[in-house]
């Protein structure tokens, strides 16, 4: 597999980075401990580097019809500014990818006609994919699919002290475009970055059941913004996160991860994200007719299988493909599992039968040959104060 390497590669060399293989991207592991990132980012706040990433653009005078049709969510629904999580299935049901679309500001077309603008933000392993999926999808729409992701940067600060942070890089005149910004919302905010301002994207979307934001900054720029958010932050408010904490922190925030709870082999219904898929829209989509029958069957799985969230009762944590047990029986599989540095146990996220899936049962993880007990708990494990 080739090796690709983020605009920020030398900045996580410079910081001692730890790496590791992701989605054919040389990423930061961690930099020093990852429960110590994991941490800061709870407590005050991290700085990933999320730039192994997607951007795929989406324009054109069809572009919310197209995405109606090319995903299982309603776009067209979206107002400007805003986000939506939706997923890109087959035909059935399988899932592609889960992925984030932010709706832009129309923009005006060669012949200077008013025309939507979406980005689309697929996952690494999968960005490829999807741009070749929504491409393929669009041959019957008027729209243009460009694939933006080899000259975009993605930078992300999360935690509690996130806002603060950022609003010394911009401008006492726009800092309600920051403060302001609403959950899953989007706006182009000016950014002091090496002594010159600079218009981005700035989300307030995130994977760490944090607030926290995504700046979309253009690779030549990236390391600048980087430094610069590093510069404005104070002694013991900020640290350099990666793909571990990253990981612990979604764990808790029972977030999903593609590979691990999203295959192509699962679908919405099994995974608990039912409520993305929008069976009320007019328009056909890709996958609908399978997603109906999977809907309209009731068992929401075709292995009749569900994703539940398991608290451990004792210290040894579940990992992934451990089996879990009912009586001495194997009724499931562990997807992820580690312990919780935030609540102090373990917690795993597992595909189990559906007649074992309600809150308060009690089941057993298979640790290698050992039976360790573990129960169904509602999700998220973690969820902060606001």
């Amino acid at each position: 597999m080739t090796e690709n390497y983020t605009a920020l590669y030398e900045e996580h060399k410079k910081l001692g980075a730890s790496f590791t293989d992701f989605g054919g991207w040389q990423m930061p592991l961690k930099y020093s401990s990852e429960l110590a990132e994991h941490h800061a980012v709870r407590n005050a706040a991290g700085l990933f580097d999320l730039s192994h990433m997607g951007e795929v653009w989406v324009t054109g005078p069809d572009a919310a019809a197209f995405l109606d049709y090319a995903l299982v969510g309603k776009i067209s629904a979206m107002s400007v500014g805003k986000a939506k999580y939706s997923l890109i299935c087959q035909e059935d049901g399988g899932i592609i990818d889960d992925l984030i679309t932010y709706r832009r500001p129309a923009v005006a077309d060669a012949a200077g006609n008013s025309t939507d603008k979406f980005l689309v933000v697929p996952n690494a392993g999968n960005a490829v994919v999807v741009a070749a999926a929504l491409a393929e999808r669009a041959a019957n729409f008027d729209v243009v699919v460009q694939d933006a992701s080899a000259a975009t940067s993605l930078i992300a600060v999360q935690g509690p002290k996130a806002e603060a942070i950022l609003l010394r890089l911009v401008p006492a005149a726009q800092h309600e475009l920051l403060t302001g910004l609403k959950y899953y919302a989007a706006v182009e905010v000016p950014f002091l970055v090496a002594g010159s301002s600079k218009d981005l994207l700035l989300a307030r979307t995130g994977y760490t059941g944090e607030d926290g934001f995504e700046i979309f900054v253009d690779n030549d720029d990236a390391a600048a913004l980087w430094q610069a958010i590093e510069a404005v932050a104070e002694e013991g408010e900020l640290v350099p996160a990666g793909l571990a904490c990253r990981d612990s922190l979604r764990l808790e925030a029972g977030m999903p991860l593609y590979g691990n709870e999203l295959s192509r082999e699962g679908n919405p219904y099994a995974a608990g994200l039912g409520p993305v898929v929008s069976l009320a829209k007019e328009s056909d989509f890709v996958g609908r007719a399978a997603l109906e029958a999977l809907k309209a069957g009731g068992a929401g799985s075709t292995s009749g299988r569900k994703l539940v969230g398991l608290k451990g009762l004792g210290r040894r944590a579940g990992r992934g493909h451990y089996p879990v047990l009912k009586d001495g029986n194997v009724v499931g599989e562990v997807t992820s599992g580690q312990p919780s540095p935030t609540l102090g146990y373990p917690v795993a996220l597992a595909y189990v039968d559906v007649e074992h899936s309600e809150v308060g049962t009690a089941l057993d993880i298979d640790l290698r040959g050992k039976a360790e007990p573990f129960e169904v708990v509602a999700l998220p494990f973690y969820k902060r104060q606001k």
